[in-house]
């Protein structure tokens, strides 16, 4: 599902060259939920970000779902980024002026779908993450658990193929944050979705089936977990 292959990132300030990935080779297979840890600095938000197609490499290899990025045009990632990737933010990333149903519904329709199918699915959505008797109450009208439950929804709208997590348990109390990251496990299960967690907390990254730590712009472990329990 994603092949990472000596994947290198340089950013230049001025006249030094930061290393923020020096060539990363990485394997992460279909339906697994793999968290990404590391001190900051160590290259994890910028792996994210080219997982994302929100950049690319500046040498090496980026594949996802058989698909080279760093070979993509500008609008051949956006359309990658809409039809293929699903994202999850620490901070929620709500519009506050939209209900919960139409934050979830908002990047179908940004990408021209018909709105009743539209609002047939994320009205599902927030059935399945709890949230059916709230659909029509904004951000200001939410919990923290409930607006990171609506991200999770608007993630899923689109089917991605990979769902990627940034700090995603990082604003919420400790029980919010294992419902949330419950469901996201359950998503790798039921949907077959491919996750990759970037996250500071061991508890949270436990969930996964894989950890993988860096530091420097390199991966410095890579730990397989015992298989969670059904």
């Amino acid at each position: 599902m994603i092949d990472i292959v000596e994947a290198m990132k340089v950013y230049r300030r001025g006249r030094t060259e930061v290393r923020a990935l020096a060539g990363v080779t990485l394997a992460v297979p279909k339906g697994q939920f793999l968290s990404v840890m590391g001190p900051s600095g160590s290259g994890k938000s910028t792996l994210l970000n080219l997982l994302g197609a929100l950049d690319v490499p500046n040498s090496g290899s980026l594949k996802i779902d058989g698909r080279e990025l760093s070979r993509m045009k500008d609008d051949e990632l956006s359309a990658f980024r809409r039809e293929r990737l699903g994202f999850v933010f620490q901070f929620f990333n709500l519009m506050p002026t939209l209900t919960a149903l139409e934050n979830v519904m908002l990047p179908g329709l940004l990408a021209g779908r018909a709105q009743a199918e539209l609002r047939r699915r994320a009205e599902v959505l927030l059935e399945t993450v709890g949230l059916g008797g709230r659909t029509h109450h904004r951000p200001d009208e939410l919990s923290g658990g409930e607006m990171q439950r609506v991200a999770v929804a608007r993630a899923l709208l689109g089917e991605p193929a990979v769902l990627l997590a940034d700090e995603p348990t990082g604003n919420l109390d400790s029980r919010t944050g294992t419902e949330v990251l419950r469901m996201l496990r359950e998503a790798t299960r039921e949907r077959g979705l491919t996750v990759v967690m970037v996250t500071h907390d061991p508890k949270a990254a436990a969930v996964g089936d894989r950890i993988v730590r860096l530091a420097d712009g390199r991966i410095v472990g890579d730990e397989r977990l015992q298989e969670q329990a059904a």
